[in-house]
């Protein structure tokens, strides 16, 4: 057979990179980055180039499972169904809708049939025991955008083509190519900024790769980020730096905001920081007095005590230096098929609410319709009435990704009934009662409809599937939604007239909603797929950029005509447009945003413990199962601890050797080798995320030949920022001994 061309955006990371598939006699020949995608310009990293290991990978499922007398069996899809069918719905006429669980992973949001359809499998669940991976790396980001401006997602991302001064707190974007900010070959961008004349400044434990091309780079004592950023803005407002520009008009608060900063002087968060008061008001001037410029903070900012406030403060902070909304600052995408874009009046809205109910045990407030990850372990196995008995997960290993993942484990093997969607038999799967294999992304369409929101630049790009699914696999869509039929009491709509039926009902229900009287026309206009696609179609057309512009207005038939994309254009000032808050206004000073930043002006003389625990970002090993690709596996150990040389020496530690870490209380515990690097902070410890491949029953062959060490099992669970239900990761307190 002749060898083919096809053009794929990766879902591993959400660099959303343009990809160039070769494929001759079914197989993937080669992969590379595709040249003329106008947004990623032909950068590929690693992870892009594995997606052949993962569409080969013989241990990713092609078969749903069900486990008899505590051993794993193959089935038809029509057993896994009847299986679930009859298990579930008794389960829950008895114990009620709150005796279900659901979680789902990220992977879910680089697919989006799994990100439209997983609401209405939660719709149909009625539990409020929801869960998401997004608690434990996000939800302070999301909660500040929806207490300032009204919407979840309308997070201001930097303007990096004209940017002057960036400043990069808790992040590694050379390593993640952006982190609620898609920006994909970040390096390129950044060195285009100093080429400029612009400079990158770092903050961060370590001196990661990105820190490593910064023109500056601060050390800063794990979980002081806040500190860092309060002491920021009193500097601003002590030396009349406060400059918002329009934005003035358009916010409410800031007088509230400097009455409670005033205990945050740069020279009383300094010891808390580790970094010198000049450095501190340096920094705040730099931003000030730089006409383009941007803070950015991620992952490291938000797996914090203080991860809300820190994500507020790094708002605060471009609003009252100008950059808010403004080019070369930090700018609203306007994506084309988002709802934050596309429903509502410009300019005000319901705004946000949080705390609608709370999680039975530990009694953590809802943020964003879900509850904190790390409330799963403690809703599963705490008897009582709402106890979870039964469980759905979709695209998740909380066992690997969740504090303390061993008592989850426990919990998982009490429930009634488990059933989880995922591509592998992993350490969170292997508890399930019946597994239902996901497609290979290469045999599904490809429409980032999160990302376009993050993006550094404003585009729509689609992707068909490169290979025909296997026979009898469904799209995962069409498992969630005849999941959501069981739970709705109508059976699993094995059949394909049945499952259209559902679907066109669904279809009708959002038609009417948004277009009334209107509707039938609106579906006349819609290509005639089925699915997600059909929503997509939908979301263009009455987007932004979608029919209302007449020919030149985006659909789907348009998308799929244009390979590398289409450009959108630059990042444009959105405010007050994109406003969807009560009031009309950017709400600056929430009460409990200010009610926090109390409590962090009576912690601001905590002592720093001898060792405390940080994670980090490689770029071959995004999630957990991606340690089971062969080319991403290969190379040097990377589940290594990194210390400084004058606490390897003070601790006796050797480089190769072995390092015994524990908790505080000395109940949990684990070794990893040990990388001596003057790249850390003296008091810091590193360990990457999502290993610790050695557990029983996981079928993940080459993870498991490194299985490296889980440094979530030190965590405690129930150690989370409280206003937004994130798990604490990092700068949490170790004792580390030589092993």
């Amino acid at each position: 057979m002749p060898t083919t061309v096809h053009h794929r955006i990766c879902p591993l990371c959400e660099a959303c990179c343009g990809l160039e598939l070769q494929v001759e006699d079914g197989k993937v020949q080669s992969i590379r980055g595709h040249a003329q995608d106008f947004f990623s310009a032909g950068y590929i990293c690693p992870k892009g180039v594995a997606l052949k290991d993962l569409h080969e990978d013989p241990d990713r499922l092609r078969t749903p499972l069900i486990k008899r007398q505590g051993v794993f069996v193959e089935a038809s899809w029509d057993e896994a169904w009847a299986e679930i069918a009859q298990r579930l719905p008794p389960l829950l006429q008895t114990h009620g809708r709150d005796s279900l669980g659901l979680a789902v992973g990220n992977p879910a949001a680089h697919k989006i049939g799994l990100l439209l359809y997983f609401a209405r499998l939660a719709r149909a669940a009625g539990t409020r025991n929801v869960f998401t991976a997004t608690t434990l790396d996000q939800m302070p980001r999301q909660l500040v955008s929806g207490l300032l401006f009204g919407h979840w997602m309308s997070v201001p991302v930097p303007d990096i083509s004209r940017c002057d001064f960036l400043l990069v707190l808790g992040a590694n974007p050379l390593a993640s190519n952006g982190s609620m900010w898609t920006v994909p070959d970040f390096k390129t961008k950044a060195k285009a900024l100093q080429a400029r004349g612009g400079q990158l400044v770092v903050v961060d434990p370590r001196r990661s790769e990105t820190a490593a091309m910064a023109d500056a780079h601060h050390f800063i004592r794990p979980g002081a980020d806040a500190f860092l950023l309060a002491g920021m803005v009193r500097t601003l407002f002590d030396e009349q730096l406060v400059r918002p520009g329009r934005l003035a008009e358009l916010t409410q608060g800031m007088a509230e905001v400097e009455a409670a900063i005033q205990p945050f002087s740069a020279e009383a968060v300094a010891a808390r920081c580790g970094i010198a008061a000049p450095t501190i008001r340096q920094l705040a001037r730099s931003l000030a007095q730089t006409k383009r410029a941007c803070v950015y903070g991620r992952i490291g900012t938000c797996t914090q005590r203080y991860g809300t406030l820190a994500s507020w403060l790094i708002d605060v902070l471009n609003l009252l230096t100008g950059h808010l909304d403004q080019p070369g600052g930090a700018m609203f995408p306007k994506a084309p098929a988002f709802a934050a874009n596309t429903l509502g009046p410009a300019g005000r809205g319901k705004g946000v609410r949080t705390g609608r109910h709370r999680s039975r045990v530990s009694q953590a407030p809802e943020v964003m319709g879900e509850l904190p990850m790390g409330c799963l372990a403690e809703e599963i196995d705490t008897p009582g009435a709402g106890q979870i008995r039964a469980l759905i997960t979709v695209a998740t290993n909380p066992v690997l990704s969740t504090p303390n993942g061993a008592r989850l484990a426990q919990g998982l093997e009490q429930l009634d009934f488990m059933v989880s969607l995922d591509a592998y038999l992993n350490e969170t799967t292997r508890h399930a009662d019946v597994i239902l294999p996901a497609p290979s992304p290469l045999e599904d369409s490809h429409y980032d409809l999160a990302f376009s929101q993050l993006s550094w630049r404003n585009q729509a790009r689609y992707s068909a599937p490169v290979f025909p699914r296997a026979p009898q696999q469904p799209e995962e869509w069409e498992t969630l939604l005849r999941l959501a039929a069981i739970l709705q009491g109508q059976g699993a709509c094995t059949s394909a007239a049945e499952l259209t039926a559902v679907d066109d009902a669904l279809l009708a229900s959002e038609l009417q909603r948004q277009f009334g009287a209107q509707a039938a026309t609106a579906q006349q206009s819609l290509q005639p797929h089925q699915g997600p696609d059909r929503l997509l179609d939908l979301a263009l057309r009455s987007g932004p950029y979608g029919d209302d512009r007449g020919p030149e207005g985006l659909t789907l038939a348009k998308l799929q005509a244009s390979p590398g994309g289409i450009d959108l254009g630059p990042l444009a000032p959105r405010l007050p447009e994109l406003l969807r808050t009560a009031s009309g206004y950017i709400e600056l000073a929430h009460p409990d945003l200010l009610a926090d930043l109390a409590h962090a002006a009576a912690d601001l003389a905590q002592p720093a413990p001898e060792m405390v625990l940080i994670g980090r970002r490689d770029l071959r090993s995004n999630n957990s199962w991606m340690h089971n690709l062969p080319l991403l596996a290969k190379g040097p150990e990377r589940c290594t601890a990194l210390v400084h040389p004058s606490d390897a020496q003070r601790l006796g530690l050797s480089d190769g050797g072995l390092a015994h870490i524990s908790n505080p209380a000395g109940t949990r515990s684990i070794s990893a080798p040990v990388r001596i690097s003057a790249d850390m902070m003296p008091g810091v410890l590193s360990l990457p995320h999502g290993w610790g491949h050695d557990l029983p029953g996981a079928q993940l062959q080459v993870a498991a030949q490194r299985p490296g060490v889980n440094f979530n099992s030190l965590l405690d669970e129930n150690l989370r920022d409280p206003l937004s239900g994130n798990a604490v990761l990092s700068g949490v307190a170790v004792v580390v001994t030589a092993g």
